[in-house]
């Protein structure tokens, strides 16, 4: 079955479910994305990688790379490989050096592990083709018409009390955030300064 690759398009608060995000994976040279219902810690995990935030103290992600990096292994790839009744289905292609490893991984650890080892991303046509939505122009890059039209990115940083801030006290902010390992807080602080980067 021929993979399809995928990059990385947009991480939001997702207004359909309370407490989770919405992650977008993009299908590269093309025009369908594959968004995906994550958890709280592992969205922050994947921002903090993605925006090359230092923790404090490393993260659970963190801590596996860095102990599969003390035993020589290496995270070749990440495959979405399956998709049954709204549940994504992920593995880990990993390599010493001398055999390959397929490891089994839910999608939103799969992506955190791939953006720590700089690894590509796939999946195969029948995802797409059932899960996937095709986006028109560049309406993709903050989650626009995911939910009846609106921009989940800009709705849910208009309502976090940042708005006000220079970009300098955002920076303070996230920092102070970082080091009291209070990561949805950064998330949300490094959302505000990616709006402001974009517009």
């Amino acid at each position: 079955m021929k993979k399809i690759k995928l990059d990385i398009v947009g991480l939001s608060y997702s207004q359909t479910q309370s407490g989770a995000y919405a992650l977008v994976l993009g299908e590269v040279s093309g025009r369908r994305r594959l968004p995906i219902i994550i958890g709280s810690f592992e969205a922050q995990a994947i921002a903090i990688e993605i925006e090359k935030m230092t923790p404090s103290r490393p993260l659970t992600h963190d801590l596996f790379k860095s102990f599969a990096q003390a035993y020589n292994i290496n995270i070749q790839e990440i495959i979405i490989y399956n998709l049954v009744d709204g549940i994504f289905y992920s593995k880990l292609i990993c390599s010493d050096g001398k055999k390959v490893i397929e490891i089994d991984a839910r999608t939103s650890d799969a992506i955190a592990m791939a953006v720590r080892f700089d690894c590509p991303i796939y999946t195969y046509e029948f995802i797409l083709s059932s899960a996937g939505i095709v986006i028109e122009g560049n309406d993709f890059v903050y989650l626009e018409n995911l939910n009846e039209g609106q921009d989940e990115k800009t709705v849910s940083v208009a309502s976090t009390g940042y708005n006000g801030l220079s970009e300098d006290e955002l920076r303070t902010k996230l920092q102070d955030a970082l080091n009291e390992e209070a990561y949805e807080k950064a998330a949300k602080i490094r959302d505000e300064l990616s709006r402001r980067r974009s517009s």
